[in-house]
C-alpha cells in the first residue's frame, strides 16, 4: 500500500522543495495537501512530479468549501486532489448542543453534494472536541455522521483518543463511513512534552498494529496519511514513523 503524509506536519521546517525530496527518499509515495501550501498550486504541482509524488487528498476550510468553492477546486484539479477534507471547526463556531452539531452536519453535506456532483470524493477529518459529550450525553460525531449520511470521515485516530473515546469502537460502528485515516501516535507519560505530548508512529502509547488490522479489515479507507502535529526533527518522524508501520504490514504478510 502507499503510505502518506500530511504536509502540516513539516509546516515549520521550510523550504517546501526541500521537505519533498526528503519524503520521497523517506518512500513516501503520497501526500497530503493544507492551506499552507495552496498559494501557487502549478508550482507546488511541479515539485511533486519532480518527486515522484502524489497528493490525491487536501484540506481545505468549511469557508472556502461554502463561499469559494469554484477556487477550491482550481487548487484541486491543479494538484491532483480526488478527496477533499473539511479538516476542522474554530472553538468559537462550535456549536453546544445537538440541534447545532446537526446543523453542521447538514452544512457539511452539502459541501460533499457539491464536492460529489464536480466529481470529487468528500470527508469530514475529526480532532477531539467532537468526541466531547453534549448536554444530553450524546457526541457531536454521532450527530455529524447521521446528519451527512452521504460524506466520508477521514479517521484522526489519536485525537479521537485524546477525546477520551475508544477508536475500537468507532471502527466497528462506522467504519464503512471512513474514507482515509490519520496514522499518529500519542507520547507515554513523561515523554513527549515539548511535542505536544504526541510521539513518532509505533514509539507512543498507541497499538497501531491492532489499529491497521483493523482499519484494513472494517473499512475502505484508500488513504493512510502520517501526521504528527508537533515534531521537533521532521526527518526522524517521517522515517521512524514510516519505518514502524512497514514492519506491522511486512509482519502481517
Amino acid at each position: 500500500m502507499n503510505w502518506s503524509f500530511q504536509l502540516y506536519s513539516a509546516r515549520k521546517f521550510p523550504p517546501w522543495d526541500r521537505i519533498l525530496k526528503l519524503l520521497a527518499d523517506a518512500g513516501y509515495a503520497e501526500v497530503e495537501g493544507f492551506g499552507g501550501i495552496y498559494d501557487d498550486p502549478a508550482g507546488f504541482r511541479a515539485e511533486l512530479d519532480r518527486n515522484g509524488l502524489a497528493m490525491p487528498t487536501g484540506h481545505f476550510s468549511i469557508d472556502a468549501l461554502e463561499n469559494d468553492f469554484d477556487g477550491v477546486r482550481r487548487i484541486a484539479d491543479a494538484l491532483g486532489v480526488k478527496l477533499m477534507v473539511c479538516p476542522y471547526l474554530v472553538p468559537e463556531a462550535r456549536p453546544s448542543d445537538t440541534t447545532g452539531w446537526r446543523g453542521f452536519g447538514e452544512r457539511l453535506a452539502k459541501a460533499g453534494e457539491r464536492a460529489k456532483a464536480a466529481g470529487y470524493g468528500f470527508a469530514w477529518h475529526n480532532h477531539d472536541f467532537e468526541f466531547k459529550a453534549l448536554p444530553d450525553g450524546s457526541v457531536p460525531m454521532e450527530h455529524l455522521l447521521s446528519a451527512a449520511p452521504g460524506i466520508g470521515w477521514e479517521f484522526d485516530v489519536a485525537w479521537c483518543v485524546r477525546g477520551g473515546s475508544d477508536p475500537m469502537r468507532w471502527i466497528d460502528r462506522h467504519g464503512q463511513r471512513i474514507s482515509a485515516v490519520h496514522v499518529k501516535d500519542i507520547a507515554r507519560p513523561g515523554e513527549g512534552q515539548d511535542e505536544d505530548g504526541w510521539a513518532d508512529v509505533g514509539h507512543g502509547s498507541m497499538d497501531w498494529a491492532k489499529l491497521l488490522r483493523a482499519l484494513r479489515a472494517e473499512t475502505p479507507a484508500k488513504y493512510f496519511i502520517m501526521e504528527q502535529d508537533n515534531p521537533n526533527d521532521i526527518e526522524r518522524f517521517a522515517r521512524r514513523s514510516l519505518a514502524a508501520v512497514q514492519s506491522y504490514q511486512d509482519a502481517k504478510g
